[in-house]
């Protein structure tokens, strides 16, 4: 029996290599269409389409896929696609106070059964000056993050879980893996090293 991670995050296969859990990677490409313009619902659809996609290479393998959004005033806050792009939704989500972070998992047995799930967490932001802000652009840390930021990152200092987990803002919690290894019906040390 083996696990595929269907993400090429390094968090992601941090968690996973916390947990002692023996895996391979397969990325997947891409988010896939877009299903819904609620949050929940469309990190959900996301996080199951990466998952079928290497489901589908993979036929004799579980697959576990996740995916992270950021949410807050009405608007979504993707992965920047410039330092420019980065510091804007920066401003923004500082001026809102407070977001959502979602994350929808899904993992996918051998048989095609799906077991999805999604988790929130709610952060607040306080000031960053202009001259932090501005260092913080001229590295590349807000490069291929949702909102531009990681919470156990530099602009961690500035941010506040406000409830949830502190693994779903990250890209996927410790509780939601192990509760869709239960879901699925695998014993606790089902892919251990």
């Amino acid at each position: 029996m083996s696990l595929v991670l269907a993400s090429a995050s390094p968090r992601r296969r941090d968690l996973l290599e916390s947990l002692g859990l023996s895996f391979q990677v397969c990325s997947a490409a891409g988010d896939g269409p877009v299903v819904s313009n609620e949050p929940g619902p469309r990190v959900l659809g996301h996080a199951c389409f990466k998952a079928r996609q290497v489901a589908a290479a993979q036929p004799k393998s579980w697959v576990l896929a996740a995916d992270t959004l950021v949410y807050g005033g009405g608007d979504f806050f993707p992965k920047p696609t410039d330092a420019r792009h980065a510091e804007a939704m920066l401003e923004r989500l500082v001026a809102l106070q407070q977001h959502e972070v979602w994350t929808g998992s899904c993992l996918i047995s051998p048989d095609g059964e799906e077991f999805p799930r999604m988790d929130c967490a709610q952060v607040a932001f306080s000031t960053i000056g202009a001259e932090d802000l501005a260092n913080y652009l001229q590295g590349s840390e807000w490069a291929d993050k949702a909102g531009a930021y990681a919470i156990q990152g530099w602009v961690g200092q500035y941010a506040t879980l406000l409830q949830g987990e502190f693994g779903t803002v990250v890209g996927l919690s410790e509780t939601a893996v192990l509760a869709l290894f239960t879901k699925a019906g695998l014993p606790s040390d089902a892919f251990r090293r």
